[in-house]
């Protein structure tokens, strides 16, 4: 991070400012105060009404928050995650799904995926109940309905979130009966067939309260046989006394998505809808019960916890390229199929034949399958994970004042178990000319698609085609206790550390792998340490130091051996040891809110740089002559480090944000990885030196937006979100042309038409860009019938321009003014 880098984000800060300022209506006269002074829950287990939150100005990391006001503004969306993006520095999506409902979400270079097998980096908490699941540490934002969300806080620098939280955690509060009132029905349309409505409800009866949210959704997809059906409940029983508060939850969700990969570019010219090989279905289903509780114990002592149970089921249904072709003539099994080998040599000591032999094609009674020329093979490949996780979190929270000095000391611990399951079996089909991949019940050596226990496809040695089933647990505890000291009536210091442990525990239920059996143990001290000091309530200064670590998860740890590749996500199939991620992050910053800036108005503005190094980072990598083969290794060093400058001014009449954020993620280490379809490799390998860009990471994101009150009751507002070009994934040499820079518009309108009735649309992407967040490689050559590959790029073009409109109305609880005013509380 050089100086000149620094100062010129601190001018570019300085700039926001007066632009913002400029776009409040002059006639405007009112002023707008600050509100009581915000806090963020610093821990999973804090609540911003207990007394584990600490105002933000003593928080010596970064905080992105964004507020059900927010979430309300993309509602026609129905999906947090695209908040995130349009508001927050640092986020950008990459859709490799082709849904809105399941993008990557990317923080500064980390990511959060509901895609198994992609490495993740960021801890997700609901309610202080971490939701990584269990077999991946993916993580399904689809499954919580957005119009059930209080405040999302994307929290850095701070280890107490435990394990995963390399780039930060995301905490998300949800609403109860006590912070909302009322009934509110949402009913919404628009493009692509969709069809879309929301319920929530939440009453208080004495001491006890009631929140209830539903919403469902289905549209048909912006590409074929790509449907999206979503159902989500959310429920909150609260009881609260002068001293005590408790909370008992319950929620579930399904939802289902079609057409989930990527597309050649070379279908994708002809047609923007088009898409690969399908079926490529998953199905998700989550239900869960929750008890949080706080008690103040004593006038200085809150004690506050939880306890969950959770319970996991995905399915995914995946047509695909079988990969087959006639047995070498170095085999004994000519005119039979085989598994595609040339990627591959003889151990030492083992004859070609007898290498050879093992790649042959086995069908569900172990006999060989007669290959038959010109026929497209493809392959049904079916995968189910279970879980079903436990656990619950304890803390202890002390403000008794030391010397006279302010004080905020916070002890605790959790622990979360999770036992899991997962099955996988390819069943041998055909490629159809419409690119649908079947199965034909008239020839002996096709099926349908089996039960998940059935034993199907199968190389002679279970190399990459082979049927799993994996059983499995997870335990994972921590220990952690944090202090926050005013060492005067500015100056605050904080110190803390957090013992992490983690026990993976895997065990084969076929044969054909024996190596995944094993039991696996991670532990580490994390640190934390950071100042901050209060110029005047209007700009304060933070600084501070903490470490973090990642668990290899079941999935990578199963498939970590080159030699023994897996078939992802489908088959697990070797356990040679991973080593655990271990990261040091380091941040610098000011922040502050200006009441009275501007016609009386309210700026806040933030600026800060990041950096965070990386050891022993965990990336997958391709096979070399077998792209649908993969496995995953550890690599020396990788580093994520920034710039994010942002400022927002809301009056009462209009509201505009600006941030700009600069992410530079790259490799440091010299040596080569595999990389198959990567058209400038050699022979399937590249190699990459320190300074290499980590793929599908823009290096600059701008976000612009405003919201107006043109006429009492009528809202118009705008946001833009530029994004320079990235690399696609398997590039990490960056040899390859980019995907391009992007910029996608967005606009949104709102007309009170009674104190209860609202009339709302939204438009996203107006301009109708034809851009790319997402992209890699596949191989070259014939699929089937006249249609080729021969740019190996593929890529998931982004959402079309996009029209939703839709009704709201709310009764039962104070009438919204035909003139709300356009307020945000700091």
């Amino acid at each position: 991070m050089t100086k000149r880098t620094l100062r010129g984000s601190l001018l570019l800060s300085v700039a926001l400012m007066p632009g913002a300022a400029l776009a409040q209506n002059a006639g405007v006269q009112q002023s707008v105060t600050l509100a009581e002074l915000d806090v963020v829950a610093t821990t999973p287990v804090s609540s911003t009404g207990g007394r584990g939150a600490i105002p933000l100005y003593k928080i010596p990391s970064t905080v992105e928050t964004v507020t059900a006001a927010d979430l309300d503004y993309d509602r026609g969306t129905f999906n947090a995650v695209a908040t995130l993006a349009r508001r927050t520095p640092g986020v950008n999506l990459s859709d490799s799904q082709g849904s809105s409902g399941r993008t990557d979400l990317t923080y500064r270079g980390f990511t959060a995926s509901p895609v198994q097998g992609v490495p993740q980096g960021l801890a997700v908490y609901q309610n202080g109940v971490r939701i990584n699941e269990a077999f991946g540490d993916t993580v399904q934002f689809d499954l919580i309905p957005p119009v059930a969300i209080n405040r999302i806080d994307v929290v850095t620098g701070n280890p107490v979130f435990g394990l995963n939280a390399l780039g930060g955690a995301v905490n998300i509060q949800m609403k109860n009966g006590f912070t909302w009132q009322g009934t509110e029905v949402t009913v919404l349309g628009g493009s692509d067939g969709r069809i879309a409505g929301s319920l929530q409800y939440g009453k208080v009866i004495g001491p006890w309260s009631f929140y209830f949210a539903g919403d469902g959704m289905n549209d048909r997809g912006w590409r074929y046989e790509s449907p999206s059906t979503i159902g989500r409940l959310y429920s909150d029983l609260g009881y609260r006394t002068p001293d005590s508060e408790f909370h008992l939850i319950a929620a579930g969700a399904r939802t289902f998505f079609g057409a989930a990969a990527a597309t050649p570019v070379d279908f994708t010219h002809a047609d923007p809808r088009a898409i690969f090989t399908y079926p490529q279905t998953s199905t998700t289903e989550m239900g869960t019960i929750q008890l949080t509780g706080r008690v103040d114990v004593s006038p200085s002592w809150e004690l506050a916890g939880n306890a969950y149970y959770r319970r996991f089921s995905q399915q995914y249904i995946d047509g695909n390229d079988g990969n087959f072709e006639q047995c070498s003539t170095r085999s004994s099994n000519r005119g039979f199929l085989c598994f595609e080998d040339d990627g591959f040599s003889p151990a030492a000591g083992q004859s070609q034949l007898a290498f050879r032999n093992q790649f042959t094609i086995l069908g569900r009674n172990n006999q060989r399958i007669p290959f038959t020329a010109g026929v497209p093979y493809g392959t049904i490949d079916v995968t189910k994970t279970e879980a079903t996780g436990y656990g619950g979190s304890l803390q202890a929270t002390n403000r008794d004042k030391i010397g006279g000095f302010g004080n905020t000391f916070l002890v605790g611990g959790s622990i979360d178990v999770a036992d899991y399951s997962f099955k996988s079996s390819s069943t041998l089909g055909v490629i159809n000319p419409d690119l649908s991949v079947t199965t034909n019940p008239s020839n002996p050596f096709y099926g349908n698609i089996p039960g998940l226990g059935t034993t199907q496809l199968r190389t002679d040695a279970a190399l990459g085609i082979a049927p799993s089933s994996v059983i499995g647990s997870n335990l994972y505890m921590g220990l952690y206790a944090t202090d926050t000291f005013d060492l005067t009536d500015a100056l605050s210091l904080t110190a803390g550390a957090r013992l992490n442990f983690a026990r993976v525990s895997t065990q084969d239920q076929t044969g054909f792998s024996p190596d995944v059996t094993g039991t696996h143990y991670f532990t580490k001290i994390n640190p934390l340490a950071g100042l901050t000091y209060r110029f005047n309530p209007g700009l304060s200064l933070y600084g501070g130091y903490s470490e973090s670590n990642r668990a290899p998860t079941p999935l990578e740890l199963a498939c970590a051996n080159p030699d023994r590749p897996c078939l992802l996500p489908n088959s697990l199939v070797a356990d040679p040891p991973l080593k655990q991620v271990t990261g040091r992050t380091y941040e610098v910053g000011f922040r502050g809110a200006l009441p009275n800036f501007y016609a009386g108005g309210l700026m806040s503005y933030k600026i800060g740089a990041f950096r965070t190094d990386l050891t022993n980072d965990i990336i997958q990598l391709a096979t070399p002559g077998n792209a649908a083969r993969g496995y995953y290794v550890n690599v020396p060093a990788t580093q994520r480090q920034g710039i994010e400058v942002g400022g927002e001014y809301t009056s009462e009449f209009v509201s505009v944000y600006a941030n700009y954020a600069l992410i530079d993620a790259t490799y440091q280490f010299n040596g080569t990885l595999s990389s198959p379809n990567n058209p400038l490799a050699n022979d399937g390998a590249i190699t990459v030196r320190p300074g290499n860009q980590v793929p599908l990471v823009p290096n600059h994101q701008f976000k612009v937006g405003f919201d107006y009150l043109v006429l009492p009751g009528w809202r118009f507002g705008m946001n833009i979100q530029a994004f320079s070009s990235s690399y696609y994934r398997g590039d990490d040499s960056n040899l390859n042309p980019k995907l391009p820079a992007y910029l996608v518009l967005g606009l949104n309108t709102s007309y009170q038409v009674t104190p209860n009735l609202q009339i709302f649309g939204l438009i996203t992407n107006l301009t109708n860009n034809k851009y790319a967040n997402f992209g890699t490689f596949a191989q070259r050559g014939n699929v089937v019938g006249n249609l080729t590959i021969n740019d190996p790029r593929t890529t998931t073009l982004a959402q079309p321009l996009s029209i939703y409109g839709g009704i709201k109305y709310a009764f039962g609880a104070d009438p919204v003014p035909m003139a709300e005013p356009i307020i945000r509380k700091y």
